[in-house]
């Protein structure tokens, strides 16, 4: 039995960061192709991985989850590649505790569809990724004519109750920059029950190597665009994680996630990912220094997330 104390001291890093929030991707596979995606550290430029490496079973993310509940993580996020692509995903949700906070981030292009279905597994809400209202640069970012897919889907969820509901916007300059009012007045028109999260693009680990140079170099605008958010709004609250803002912008609720460069956002990580084919990844950021849970099960899952936890640092320090 693991006590209050060992868990704690389990899920805090060497930096007295405390993991509480678990993303899990339960396949790598996806119907898009995100011109900016890093695939959730997976593939040549995340992690290092056994070119043999397949799937973790629906038993195998279950028995994790509840490991990671005994020890006392508040939330789990699945992901993805796109986790609605998976056939036993409503049984993956049924597995995770009710006093848990679970949510999805999804494409959003089969969404309408399982949104009911996903509410009534106990899933708490989703993000959706979003990046444009314009169906010609939706095809150009993600390779695919699906713009009025996912806007149904948007619909359903916010139907569904799976709220509340965030658009993840990765703002990508010249491409989609000029559509921010247009967002805004997007989810003004639905309450508070949407939210817009806009997103730095993370020109890193080669993950924007095929993009157009031009689209590069966003971490100003983002800057540019908060501080806008901030002098308008009527109402600005920092969420733990990351130390995010978000800001209350003639009635659209605004979050803006600058992980670039930002010693702020890192000291305030309480995240641990874990990758489709079982990985606990320390850092999206950083690749080497995973951990495999395969094959272990009870006190040999809780030592392996241990050692993944003490492999946690900040990768942007303070100067």
């Amino acid at each position: 039995m693991t006590t209050e104390k060992n868990a704690s001291d389990i899920l805090t890093d060497t930096y007295n960061r405390k993991i509480s929030n678990i993303r899990i991707a339960v396949t790598s596979a996806c119907d898009l192709r995100c011109i900016y995606c890093h695939r959730e550290g997976e593939g040549d430029n995340g992690c290092t991985r056994d070119d043999h490496a397949s799937q973790m079973t629906k038993e195998e993310i279950s028995e994790l989850i509840g490991v990671f509940a005994e020890l006392g993580v508040k939330t789990i996020k699945l992901t993805g590649g796109e986790p609605l692509l998976r056939p036993d995903l409503l049984d993956i949700i049924r597995s995770i505790p009710p006093h848990i906070e679970s949510s999805l981030t999804t494409n959003g292009t089969h969404l309408a569809k399982l949104a009911k279905e996903l509410k009534d597994a106990g899933l708490s809400r989703v993000n959706v990724s979003l990046d444009t209202m314009n169906r010609d640069t939706y095809i150009k970012i993600t390779g695919k004519d699906r713009l009025k897919d996912v806007l149904d889907g948007i619909d359903a969820a916010l139907a569904a109750g799976l709220t509340p509901v965030k658009l993840n916007m990765v703002v990508l300059k010249g491409m989609n920059d000029n559509e921010i009012d247009d967002f805004l007045a997007f989810v003004r028109a639905r309450g508070e029950n949407l939210i817009l999260q806009i997103i730095e693009l993370m020109d890193i680990n080669g993950w924007t190597d095929d993009m157009d140079p031009a689209v590069h170099g966003n971490a100003q605008l983002v800057a540019d665009l908060e501080k806008e958010f901030a002098k308008h709004s009527s109402r600005v609250t920092t969420r733990h994680m990351h130390h995010r803002r978000k800001y209350l912008v003639d009635g659209a609720l605004v979050e803006v996630v600058r992980p670039m460069h930002n010693p702020e956002f890192c000291a305030n990580c309480n995240r641990l990912r874990v990758t489709s084919d079982g990985l606990l990844k320390p850092c999206l950021l950083k690749t080497g220094n995973e951990v495999s849970v395969k094959g272990l099960h009870g006190d040999e899952l809780k030592s392996a997330i241990a050692a993944a936890v003490k492999n946690r640092s900040p990768y942007f320090f303070a100067e």
